[in-house]
C-alpha cells in the first residue's frame, strides 16, 4: 500500500469542508457530495467528513483523491458506514477496489471533479494516457459501495 497522503490545508478544513457538509445535511448535494459516517478503527465512534459521490454504470464508488487518508484507514477496518444526504441516510458495505480495476474509475472521477481535487494527482487529468492512470492508482483507494438498506 502506498503512503501518499495530501493533508488538506486551513481553509479547506475550517472552510470549505465545513460550508459543504453543512449544505449536504440540510439536503442540497453540490456535484454529488455526501456526508461519508464510518466507524473510527481504534475509537469506535463515528467520524464523519464531506465525499463526492461516483456513480459508473449504475455502480456507486469512493475515491480518496487526498490517497491514505483516515476515512480511507477507516473504511478498510470497519468494511462500510453510512452515506448521509440531509435526512436520507444509506447503509453500505465498502469492497476495496484493485489498483488495476481503476483506471476507468479515476478517469470518471476526474472528468467530473478535476477542477476541485485535480492538485492531488500530480499532473494526470482525465484525458491523460492508461498508464499515467496506472501508476497513480496506488495513490488513491477507490472503494466500491453497495447499499444494504
Amino acid at each position: 500500500m502506498s503512503a501518499h497522503v495530501k493533508k488538506p490545508g486551513w481553509f479547506t478544513v475550517n472552510v470549505f469542508n465545513r460550508t459543504v457538509a453543512w449544505m449536504t445535511r440540510r439536503g442540497v448535494s453540490i456535484w454529488g457530495s455526501r456526508v461519508l459516517a464510518v466507524r473510527g478503527r481504534t475509537s469506535g465512534q463515528w467520524r464523519t467528513t464531506p465525499v463526492n459521490l461516483l456513480t459508473v454504470d449504475g455502480q456507486q464508488y469512493l475515491v480518496a483523491p487526498r490517497g491514505h487518508v483516515q476515512w480511507t484507514r477507516n473504511m478498510r477496518a470497519a468494511g462500510g458506514g453510512e452515506l448521509r444526504l440531509g435526512k436520507n441516510v444509506d447503509v453500505f458495505t465498502a469492497t476495496e477496489v484493485p489498483d488495476d480495476d481503476k483506471v476507468p474509475l479515476l478517469r470518471a472521477y476526474l472528468k467530473r471533479w478535476k477542477a476541485e481535487v485535480g492538485v492531488f494527482f500530480n499532473g494526470v487529468g482525465p484525458d491523460s494516457p492508461d498508464e499515467d492512470l496506472r501508476r497513480i492508482a496506488p495513490d488513491h483507494p477507490v472503494f466500491h459501495l453497495t447499499v444494504t438498506s
